[in-house]
């Protein structure tokens, strides 16, 4: 079996502890616990449990040792989702082809939402059975999602996005941005599995660094491609957004045809890492082909 065929499992694994965790609808505050699971169980490609799995893989690490950063990182995933579509931010109507959670239910609603899943995602760190026995790697997975959504990673990197717009930046100022907005986390998803063991070796964890830097980048240029040229059925989102919005994007920048360019060139770079990794590192080549060619191959 290749990754390929483990991926729909993989899905219905973290969908399955997702749905553990999140409070039930019928559970007082109805209506808050109602909008938590309408975001986070609305779908999604699932990019960063996926990675987390497929880093133990490539490392041995048992999927029981990696549900805890997987849903973690998917619940602070899905809290920068529903604060990025607010209309104080992207103003965005749809999200995974539904109405973001502001629409659907109302913008106080959709804050408290996402603010409610930042301190499930540590709990389940903190709680999770697989953990409990391990509380130096708790620490250090704790230490590495904070580290990724904090004001130098994810937040920082949204705030630098919003006041980007209708500036010029050169490519190193632009992928400064993505490194923050996007890449941390990723960054967080793929070295999780190294942190559940003690023994990885340095040249291993620097080559997955180098790895997920890259792909981390790749990720958002076709990204911003994507909010060009892809349909909402693709998206799940109205396309045309970062360019009305006049956002800082690769494209807007530097034309599409650099971006492409761009976007190959990191995605060769991102293989090129663990280009010497033997098989047991193919579903980080998968998720790698599949963030930037979209392709489940």
């Amino acid at each position: 079996m290749t990754f390929n065929d483990r991926v729909e499992a993989y899905i219905a694994r973290i969908e399955g502890v997702l749905d553990h965790y999140l409070p039930a609808e019928s559970v007082a505050p109805t209506i808050l616990h109602q909008a938590m699971r309408y975001s986070a169980l609305s779908g999604g490609k699932r990019i960063r449990p996926l990675l987390v799995y497929a880093s133990g893989e490539a490392l041995g690490v048992a999927p029981d040792m990696l549900d805890a950063p997987a849903v973690a990182i998917e619940l602070m995933h899905t809290f920068s989702l529903i604060h990025d579509d607010l209309p104080a931010m992207d103003n965005d109507d749809l999200r995974r082809g539904r109405p973001t959670a502001h629409r659907a239910f109302d913008e106080a609603t959709a804050i408290l939402a996402a603010d409610a899943m930042q301190p499930l995602a540590f709990e389940v760190l903190a709680t999770h059975p697989a953990l409990r026995d391990h509380p130096a790697i708790q620490v250090r997975l704790i230490a590495l999602l904070a580290d990724a959504c904090g004001s130098r990673g994810m937040t920082g990197g949204q705030s630098m996005d919003m006041t980007s717009e209708g500036k010029r930046l050169d490519p190193a100022e632009l992928e400064h941005i993505y490194r923050l907005k996007t890449g941390y986390l990723l960054r967080a998803s793929v070295l999780s599995a190294a942190y559940c063991r003690a023994d990885v070796p340095l040249a291993t964890l620097h080559a997955l660094e180098r790895f997920v830097d890259a792909l981390g980048l790749a990720f958002q240029v076709r990204d911003d491609i994507l909010d060009i040229e892809g349909t909402t059925a693709e998206t799940g989102k109205t396309g045309g957004s970062d360019l009305a919005s006049d956002k800082a994007t690769y494209p807007h920048l530097f034309g599409m045809a650099e971006a492409r360019a761009r976007a190959d060139e990191l995605l060769k770079q991102a293989m090129d890492a663990i280009a010497d990794a033997g098989p047991s590192y193919d579903g980080l080549r998968w998720a790698a082909r599949f963030i930037v060619l979209r392709q489940r191959a």
